[in-house]
């Protein structure tokens, strides 16, 4: 990254409680959590060595198969498109949990192993008993974990459409995140085909081809990172970029996504696709519209759009309650099957 600025640090804080979670969220920025678990069991097996966590997590008796990405090791762990970007650099598959922590011990010392990854797998199917012996209470709410397991990859600068509190248990990583501001100089992928659902950023971060995406300079600017251990944490907010590099040939992250959007109410993210459907392909005056129109009722740009109105008669205008939102949902299926 010759010639781009270092990073700054991500904001550092010591072990928290859920109180000093909360304010540390309030400030909606990423945050180090220095030691959050090292008070688990499976970090300090961790600490011991490869050996010792890989035999730790296997008297945990998976009752599931769980999806496996594997990459050859021409792609040096960076799972990412081919050349013309007609298909993704590894392949899908699923696996025994067994033999696939034995390939990462086995591969340890490879100069150029595959490229291996177990990602986002609910806890309590892959190591039912896990979450019972390594637990952290700082949510103020009942969250499932999911398990990230694999050897030295990089994943690819991406946004999630939660919040997340994430562990570092085995190995290290290193985080790089950028404000949600930054879409633009980050130069996202298509929408059609993507590593793990939503666009990535086409960037290489260890080697920016900055003739080609040139702004990503000013994304850089504004970017922060951290190096995490066992035991770490991370808080990730709503939308924020992050990449992420594993370090070591085994590697053990266990994540917790949750949002606080309306139960019951769509998807945002389904919202933008609608969007993409029906309003990108109008004429630009038409677009500029329904730009004020989206302002107006969604942004709230002129305050509270239904504030003339009676309570009784604001409809989708007023509070969200679990009877209006089955209502939407239900005119909603009957505009899409054309009634």
């Amino acid at each position: 990254m010759t010639g781009l600025p270092k990073p700054a640090p991500i904001r550092e804080f010591g072990p928290v409680g859920a109180d000093e979670f909360q304010e540390i969220r309030s400030l909606g920025k990423p945050a180090v959590l220095r030691g959050l678990a090292s008070n688990w069991p499976a970090v300090r097996t961790a600490r011991q060595g490869s050996r010792e966590i890989v035999a730790y997590l296997k008297q945990f008796r998976s009752v599931t198969r769980p999806a496996a990405i594997v990459g050859p090791p021409e792609i040096h762990g960076r799972f990412f498109y081919n050349e013309d970007l007609t298909a993704l650099n590894f392949q899908r598959g699923v696996t025994d949990l067994a033999p696939f922590l034995d390939r990462l011990l086995r591969d340890r010392d490879e100069p150029a192993p595959y490229a291996m990854a177990i990602q986002s797998e609910p806890i309590a199917q892959l190591l039912p008993g896990f979450e019972a012996e390594n637990r952290i209470d700082i949510l103020n709410r009942e969250v499932p974990p999911r398990a990230w397991i694999g050897n030295r990859i990089q994943v690819a600068t991406h946004y999630d459409l939660q919040e997340n509190v994430g562990i570092v248990v085995a190995g290290r990583r290193r985080f790089t995140v950028f404000p949600p501001d930054q879409l633009r100089n980050l130069y996202p992928g298509p929408f059609e085909l993507t590593p793990a659902g939503t666009p990535i950023c086409m960037v290489d971060p260890h080697n920016p081809d900055l003739e080609r995406f040139p702004r990503f300079a000013e994304a850089m600017k504004m970017a922060e990172q951290a190096e995490l251990g066992p035991g770490d944490g991370i808080y990730i907010p709503y939308h924020w970029w992050h990449g992420v590099d594993s370090l070591d040939p085994v590697s053990l992250f266990v994540n917790y996504w949750w949002s606080d959007a309306v139960p019951g109410a769509g998807g945002a993210y389904d919202a933008l696709m609608h969007a993409l459907f029906a309003l990108k392909v109008l004429p630009p005056e038409q677009r500029e519209v329904w730009r004020m129109v989206f302002d107006h009722y969604i942004f709230c740009a002129n305050g509270d759009p239904g504030e003339h109105l009676p309570e009784h008669a604001r409809g989708i205008l007023g509070p969200a309650t679990p009877t209006l939102l089955n209502r939407m949902r239900m005119t909603l299926k009957k505009i899409a099957a054309g009634l």
